[in-house]
């Protein structure tokens, strides 16, 4: 025990001092390297904007053209074509959500397939919107497997489902089976025959003969059969893989219709339905941009054999490739960049 006066200090007793922490070499923080998957996301995230801008310029005429010959029509019949033209992304929605057995959240659901819009006007053959549905749908859970069997499923039944409707229209309006300008030559049949006999030996012989393409072929087919047979055994994915399905091209040729009423085309909705069917029917396996180009030609000759003026049926197809292309393409990629950034793609 102390016997120092300690109550007699002028103040509180000095803390002891703690020594000061020596720099070491290991304390200094190494400079943060830059991940790779960082820098392709950004980069991912900026392409479609770039990829539209160059299109944009390169396509300038086509879309001045098409803005000036809108700016003079009925504005009522492009509000309903627009309203058609958001109607088809819901339909989308609609069949990817058929052709998968789980359930896919719906606002994210309408939202990529809004992006896939954008990136289907992109890169041909539809490439760019399957692209984004198989991230779309890893991202909810799907095995990579499972997801690519339904875009497989997806890409089978719209085709079918179309000719379906082709059928039916010309079983229920008869007096618009004398198009023989319309029907191919024999040549041309011929080839086709030709190109689908050849693309299925390919395919056979490959199977037959490169063995590491077969045990995974045989299983994506085994799984494609496999959720085929699950989803047509409800009635609602049934309803919306082939309903939506064959509700898509009637959506398209709705705004084509509307657009060519509000510039005064002198066709009926069921000829110009039938217009669309037949053009692509005929040129749609041509794998071009969201089929821009040998559908659109092949549209305005179909159009024009039915009665409509050259330019009128043009002036059609320029307006309808600019609202169902060019007015949702911005606000498409803008999405679609939104989505990569937050990795839902």
């Amino acid at each position: 025990m102390s016997l120092l006066p300690l109550s007699d200090l002028p103040g509180p007793l000095p803390a002891c001092p703690t020594p000061a922490a020596t720099p070491t070499p290991t304390s200094v923080r190494p400079r943060p390297r830059v991940s790779p998957g960082r820098v392709v996301r950004h980069v991912l995230t900026l392409l479609p904007l770039l990829l539209i801008g160059a299109w944009a310029v390169a396509d300038w005429h086509t879309v001045q053209d098409g803005a000036l010959r809108l700016a003079s029509a009925d504005p009522w019949w492009l509000l309903a074509g627009f309203f058609f033209t958001c109607m088809g992304w819901l339909t989308a929605s609609v069949v990817r959500q058929g052709s998968i057995p789980e359930r896919l959240p719906s606002g994210l659901l309408v939202a990529s397939q809004f992006a896939a819009g954008a990136a289907n006007h992109v890169l041909p053959a539809s490439i760019g919107a399957h692209a984004v549905t198989l991230r779309f749908l890893q991202y909810c859970g799907i095995p990579l497997a499972r997801a690519t069997a339904s875009l497989a499923l997806y890409s089978l039944v719209k085709p079918i489902a179309k000719t379906a409707v082709l059928l039916g229209f010309l079983v229920a309006f008869p007096e618009l089976l004398h198009l023989g300008e319309l029907v191919p030559d024999e040549r041309t049949l011929l080839l086709v025959a030709g190109g689908v006999t050849a693309a299925l030996v390919t395919a056979g012989v490959l199977v037959t003969t490169v063995r590491p393409l077969r045990r995974p072929l045989l299983g994506f087919v085994r799984t494609a059969l496999t959720d085929a047979r699950i989803l047509h055994t409800r009635p609602s994915r049934v309803l919306a893989l082939w309903g939506g399905a064959a509700a898509t091209p009637l959506l398209q040729a709705s705004v084509i219709a509307s657009v060519g009423f509000a510039l005064g085309l002198p066709l009926s909705w069921t000829q110009v339905t039938l217009a669309l069917l037949l053009a692509s029917t005929a040129v749609g396996a041509v794998p071009a941009p969201g089929g821009i180009g040998p559908v659109d030609a092949a549209l305005v000759f179909t159009m024009v054999t039915f009665g409509a003026p050259m330019s009128l049926a043009a002036a059609t197809v320029i307006g309808y490739r600019v609202l169902t292309v060019w007015v949702p393409l911005l606000p498409g990629a803008l999405v679609l960049s939104i989505m990569v950034q937050r990795k839902i793609l």
